[in-house]
């Protein structure tokens, strides 16, 4: 029977293993999917962005639970990137202050990563999916069937409620829940939302709307967009999804370094005559955010400019939200991440009740939450009594 039984082979818990690996403990993965990290190989196949390397005051701002802090302390966007460089993958800076290896895709860092940990001993199971407990024990099934183990230290990390597919389903909430977990019900997080556009849209979904400014209840950001079939979706919106997720209308400044009296000016300088359309592209706006504007302003363009209103018709369904709000509630938890109510068991990543804008965030928490509880274990470890 091992040391130590990760469940989960997503980002945090890789981590958690590689921390208690390192201690020389005996510990193994499991993991229900047939390959390791399929959400972390997903997000990275556009570039992996790792982390955000910005003041630290700012940084924590982005995340809504105060309790992350003294865990993101320890394992920050300077301890990412160094983290990144020992296993063989440098990083860079972009312009927006996000970081990415140079490689830019997931597979290498994962491949060195998963070398190193199989050199620290770290046994990986797959297909190994967790069905519960049974008195101590928890229960799994396995290409070889019905197995049931009793680690020292157990640490999941089954992350939270989106993207089924690739293995966060949030089937262990009932599990949690009958042994006195509190679990926070769950609400997309960094999502799109629903837009009920006229035909007339159609031939521009799949465009980016750029070089705007987006306004959602107190928050004013710079930022792009995507039209889609279903609605709007991309790093704009996700930068104020939780005011529109709360009902804040969604207000573009389509022309954000022009006032309206330079607007004014502008078009009292054109030819008389000239189409709504032409005027709009010479004040500097492309096909498709004439479009927009022909959409929900058609009447009155030229006022509409710098706060021209989206109707939304509410986010777009949890499985297809990029992260998740809502899991175990931190009241449930010590600050090792600890469960009070299954003591021994440690918890990380999104499956935790917390949420943070895209933009390396989210992986550096994952990883930091990870490494917190992997440190905690092995605490929890050396205080365990031997097996007799």
């Amino acid at each position: 029977m091992p040391d130590a039984l990760v469940i989960g082979a997503g980002p945090a818990g890789l981590m958690a293993a590689e921390e208690l690996s390192k201690t020389g403990a005996q510990v193994i993965v499991v993991e229900a999917k047939p390959t390791v990290a399929r959400k972390f190989l997903m997000a990275g196949k556009s570039g992996l962005n790792v982390t955000k390397d910005e003041p630290w005051e700012t940084f924590v701002t982005r995340y809504d639970a105060p309790q992350l802090l003294p865990i993101l302390q320890k394992f920050g966007p300077a301890e990412v990137q160094a983290w990144c460089r020992a296993l063989g993958q440098e990083v860079y800076t972009g312009s927006s202050s996000r970081v990415f290896p140079v490689a830019m895709k997931a597979s290498p860092l994962l491949r060195a990563w998963l070398q190193r940990l199989t050199s620290q001993g770290v046994e990986i199971r797959t297909r190994w999916r967790w069905t519960g407990f049974d008195g101590k024990a928890l229960t799994f099934d396995t290409p070889t069937g019905a197995q049931r183990l009793t680690p020292k230290v157990t640490i999941l990390a089954l992350g939270g409620a989106s993207w089924q597919r690739l293995g966060s389903d949030a089937a262990w909430v009932p599990w949690l829940r009958e042994k006195g977990v509190q679990i926070t019900d769950w609400k997309p997080a960094n999502m799109g939302f629903r837009v009920d556009w006229s035909p007339h849209m159609s031939p521009y979904f799949g465009k980016p709307i750029k070089g705007i400014a987006l306004n959602a209840g107190p928050r004013r950001e710079r930022g792009e967009f995507v039209l889609s079939v279903k609605g709007i979706e991309g790093g704009g919106i996700y930068s104020i999804y939780k005011y529109l997720r709360d009902g804040a209308p969604l207000a573009l400044d389509l022309l954000p370094d022009l006032s309206q009296d330079q607007i004014t000016r502008r078009l009292a300088n054109m030819k008389p005559g000239e189409s709504t359309t032409n005027r709009l592209r010479k004040l500097g706006l492309d096909k498709a955010q004439i479009a927009l504007v022909m959409e929900f302003a058609r009447h009155q363009p030229f006022v509409h400019l710098k706060h021209l209103q989206i109707p939304l018709q509410g986010p777009r369904p949890l499985d297809e939200a990029i992260s998740v709000a809502g899991g175990v509630s931190w009241d449930a938890l010590t600050s090792d991440l600890e469960l009070k109510a299954l003591p021994g068991t440690f918890v990380c990543g999104e499956m935790i009740d917390w949420e943070a804008p895209t933009g390396g965030y989210l992986l550096t928490a994952s990883w930091a939450t990870g490494r917190w509880a992997g440190m905690a274990a092995h605490r929890h470890l050396q205080h365990t009594p031997p097996r007799t």
